[in-house]
């Protein structure tokens, strides 16, 4: 059954995804708001098959801690999966990714329409300027900006070193940082086809406050309690680690 699901569920993507890259490219003369928000409807039309057809569903802990005014994001990533929902989850976001995303046949090409952060990471030390450069803007346009600090998907049980990019950027601009752990890697894999159904818990940390700190002190503060969730909340994870 979960190949008849998952197989129904990409050839859903295939055919929803380029009517939306093309309907993006005519609403050039509009507003950059206005489009975004319509290229964006994207994610939350394929999240209804996610929930729908594959059975993935997701509960939000901590919903109470999400501001109303721009803050970076600092989340876990194990799957596609939360690129879509937290688009759901907090309002009119931004996400840092890598320049190379936006060669993406149609998918791609979708990206580069909206009001994304796209960054050289061959570029060393450059590569925080163009963060923090593009960062800023998003920032003064009300956008919140999402940062995977780990700087790719890891698999359920794993964790990598922290970068950061994000943590820069929020101290240089001032701006509070929101830590997201979940478990959706244990539903829908890093690279994998088949998808699992069950329910996404995905927890929303308390503020952090960059006044006064370095990007050290927030990066640090960040990991510690996204790691420290992720134990609390799937234990299961870490077993025999």
């Amino acid at each position: 059954m979960n190949w008849i699901r998952s197989s129904l569920f990409a050839l859903v993507v295939l055919i929803v995804t380029p009517p939306y890259v093309v309907f993006g490219w005519l609403t050039f003369f509009l507003p950059p708001d206005t489009r975004h928000r319509i290229i964006s409807s994207w994610a939350h039309v394929v999240l209804w098959f996610v929930w729908h057809l594959l059975g993935i569903r997701y509960r939000v802990l901590g919903e109470e801690n999400i501001p109303s005014r721009p803050v970076v994001v600092l989340s876990k990533h194990q799957s596609a999966w939360e690129t879509m929902a937290l688009q759901q989850i907090f309002p009119k976001l931004s996400f840092v990714l890598k320049k190379e995303l936006l060669k993406v046949p149609f998918l791609g090409w979708g990206l580069a329409q909206l009001e994304m952060i796209a960054i050289d990471r061959s570029a060393g030390k450059d590569a925080l300027e163009q963060v923090v450069d593009q960062g800023r803007d998003r920032l003064q346009d009300g956008y919140s900006i999402v940062v995977f600090p780990e700087g790719t998907r890891v698999p359920v049980g794993q964790a990598r070193r922290y970068k950061l990019g994000g943590a820069w950027l929020a101290t240089q601009t001032a701006t509070p940082v929101i830590p997201v752990a979940h478990n959706a890697g244990e539903f829908w894999r890093r690279n994998a086809f088949l998808k699992k159904p069950g329910e996404i818990t995905v927890s929303v940390g308390p503020v952090i406050e960059t006044e006064g700190r370095t990007p050290q002190e927030v990066n640090q503060l960040a990991e510690t309690w996204i790691e420290g969730e992720m134990h609390r909340l799937f234990p299961h994870h870490f077993e025999g680690n």
